[in-house]
């Protein structure tokens, strides 16, 4: 029997040991990191000081900027302060952390994109019930609901992960812990925890999805019998920004696990895992922001520009 060691740290993966290179790793993800701290800052900014932004569906996409904005601070600061300070140290605890936040902002992302699918089919397919059915009451239930499954959801994952032993190696091939690679370092047996992350995970993303499916499906059903073009424009109008952001979370999140985790770095498990760690929460503000009039408007007030029909016109308020 080979000798077994408790691990108490761990070796995340480095994007280059060159010290130039090291430093431009940190600029850019500086870069992206502020970029998606300042556009998802901006969204709860303007729908907590708007009044008219008071309404179910801007209460759900604050929530998201919310999310979005614990999501890629999980990843990000770690590793630019590693390439910073040339080091790839993670301690297990904050491995132990990383892997329980990264489960808890995803999770309860999928969860509110889901309850925002069904604010939609509700105001579109039954308008005249809307604030009979969204009640502030409902919404903040619904919204608790997603908080605290997720919170769930990731307890379950963590434990499970964290149950087993490590002694294989300490080097994750990712630049943050993820469970895939770390069942990887496992001196048991992991295949019943891989099947039960497969089993819960599956439910969850045949359920979440399959409503929203659903949700859409009715959408569509109502909005074809719409007679106006313009009518119609307005109401996929509301759906078109959920959609983009569904679409990328899931081509995402599609692309990261159903490839197959390697025992050795490779630059497509890089990109791969930047496209989930960071594209979502940057994008995000951006594709709700410039699809939708009234969050338009409302920025406009606050940060001093306006947009006209593609056109962008930068307006100082002194």
């Amino acid at each position: 029997m080979s000798n077994q060691t408790t691990v108490t740290e761990f070796l995340l993966q480095e994007f280059s040991d060159i010290r130039e290179l090291q430093l431009l790793h940190f600029a850019i993800f500086l870069a992206a990191y502020l970029a998606a701290v300042i556009g998802n800052l901006l969204v709860i900014m303007v729908v907590a000081l708007e009044h008219h932004l008071h309404t179910p569906m801007y209460f759900f996409l604050m929530n998201l900027s919310i999310l979005d904005l614990g999501s890629i601070s999980v990843t990000v600061p770690k590793s630019m302060a590693n390439s910073l300070w040339n080091t790839r140290l993670i301690s297990y605890a904050g491995c132990v952390a990383q892997v329980f936040l990264f489960f808890f902002f995803a999770t309860a992302n999928f969860a509110f994109l889901t309850i925002m699918a069904y604010d939609r089919c509700i105001a579109i397919c039954k308008p005249l019930h809307y604030e009979t059915i969204m009640k502030r009451r409902a919404c903040v239930q619904m919204a608790v609901s997603a908080w605290v499954s997720a919170i769930l959801y990731s307890a379950l994952h963590t434990g499970n992960t964290f149950r087993l032993p490590f002694c294989h190696s300490n080097i994750i091939n990712k630049f943050f812990c993820d469970v895939p690679q770390l069942l990887q370092l496992s001196c048991s047996d992991s295949s019943l925890s891989e099947v039960g992350i497969l089993i819960f995970s599956g439910c969850l993303i045949v359920i979440c999805f399959g409503f929203i499916v659903v949700s859409y499906v009715q959408i569509l059903s109502v909005v074809l019998r719409i007679p106006s073009k313009q009518g119609q424009q307005k109401a996929f109008s509301t759906c078109i920004p959920h959609l983009i952001v569904v679409s990328l979370l899931i081509f995402t999140g599609i692309i990261t696990y159903m490839i197959p985790t390697s025992n050795s770095p490779s630059g497509l498990d890089l990109v791969v895992a930047v496209l989930l760690a960071i594209l979502p929460p940057m994008v995000n503000p951006i594709i709700y922001s410039m699809r939708n009039k009234k969050m338009k408007a409302a920025l406009g007030k606050y940060i001093g520009w306006k947009l006209f029909n593609g056109k962008t016109v930068c307006i100082f308020v002194l």
